[in-house]
């Protein structure tokens, strides 16, 4: 994503693919001459496409390299992209949608050129397969604070358009911020659906269910979907019959903004992708996971006008103790774990 907006500022067989695999990384850290991004929606949605889209532009001109963008892919099978990509000379192929993560190391076995892709930390092959699973959790968990401070009727909701490990951190450590705050506020967990990221509609529907089951503050996790949860925002009152308050993820969206957006948990996914061409160019590609996090400005909060001082002083007090390490908070993951944190779940599994 570019800059994050705010004050705060990813046998024989096995043999020769290991052969395969040190060849290509031989060759391309002689050279690296372009970058090519693969994402199912349009880059315009203020969140995960835009901001890889973004990212991988800034980066690409950084290092003066070829940027090719591949946007509206879907969520099916990206096989025949991919392919066409690597026919094209492209040096890096960034995977960024979980749906990818299977059939683009695929690609890269086939024809040797190196994938990014999310969702499979287990996944690492040297010189070939990366993985940027990336967890905002520590700027959830200040949102978290937030939230609680913030809430009128005791409730909060969040708003999941799936429950892959991003997302899956991020529920966490909102719910995590919340109950450090205040124990007795209630968290209303509630999923789209099983991989519902584009679903404007099921996101709107979905928000105001949880709007009409008490909470006046939603954090919504969705790509696509979370245009229908703000619309959600805009259109419903909380049930002491005042504003309910967004809080988005990844992007900012404060351009299209009614007045209800709170804040946002803003990603950099520009220093991950300058970690890998520079992985590429020194033959370290494939080798260790990337990160961000609120220490180093790639995770940070939207400051808005919505946000009382004093509730941004709390906040920014406990956002230093990340920084300076007095504070720590391991990621969650799994989706059983997650809901465990939750005081109940709606799900449409």
């Amino acid at each position: 994503m570019g800059a994050a907006t705010g004050r705060w500022g990813i046998a024989a067989a096995a043999l020769g693919l290991a052969v395969g695999t040190m060849a290509a990384g031989t060759a391309l850290s002689a050279e690296v001459k372009s970058i090519a991004v693969l994402v199912p929606e349009q880059g315009t949605d203020y969140g995960w496409n835009q901001q890889g889209v973004e990212a991988a532009r800034a980066t690409a001109e950084k290092f003066g390299l070829e940027f090719i963008p591949a946007e509206g892919l879907g969520y099916g099978d990206v096989r025949p992209t991919l392919r066409e990509l690597s026919e094209e000379g492209a040096s890096l192929l960034i995977a960024h949608a979980s749906g990818y993560n299977t059939s683009a190391p695929e690609i890269a076995a086939e024809t040797g050129t190196p994938v990014a892709i999310v969702d499979r930390p287990d996944a690492l092959q040297e010189g070939l397969v990366a993985d940027y699973t990336l967890y905002g959790h520590e700027g959830a968990y200040l949102a978290g604070q937030m939230a609680a401070l913030m809430t009128r009727t005791g409730t909060v909701g969040i708003v999941v358009s799936g429950e892959p490990p991003s997302w899956n951190a991020q529920s966490a450590g909102f719910a995590q911020g919340v109950t450090a705050t205040k124990p007795d506020v209630k968290i209303i967990y509630a999923v789209i659906g099983p991989a519902a990221y584009a679903d404007a509609a099921g996101g709107r529907r979905v928000t105001e269910s949880v709007i009409s089951a008490g909470a006046d503050i939603i954090f919504g996790q969705g790509n696509g979907s979370s245009f229908g949860m703000m619309e959600a925002v805009e259109t419903t009152k909380a049930t002491d019959g005042g504003q309910v308050w967004f809080i988005d993820v990844i992007g900012d969206k404060s351009s299209i903004d009614k007045g209800s957006l709170l804040t946002s948990v803003l990603w950099n996914m520009e220093p991950v992708y300058s970690a890998m061409v520079e992985d590429l160019q020194n033959d370290t590609f494939g080798t260790k996971h990337y990160k961000i996090q609120v220490a180093d400005g790639s995770v940070s909060l939207l400051e808005t006008d919505n946000i009382p001082a004093e509730v941004w002083s709390q906040v920014s007090a406990t956002r230093d103790k990340f920084v300076d390490g007095s504070m720590t908070l391991e990621p969650v993951t799994d989706a059983q774990a997650v809901r465990a944190l939750m005081s109940s779940v709606e799900s449409k599994d």
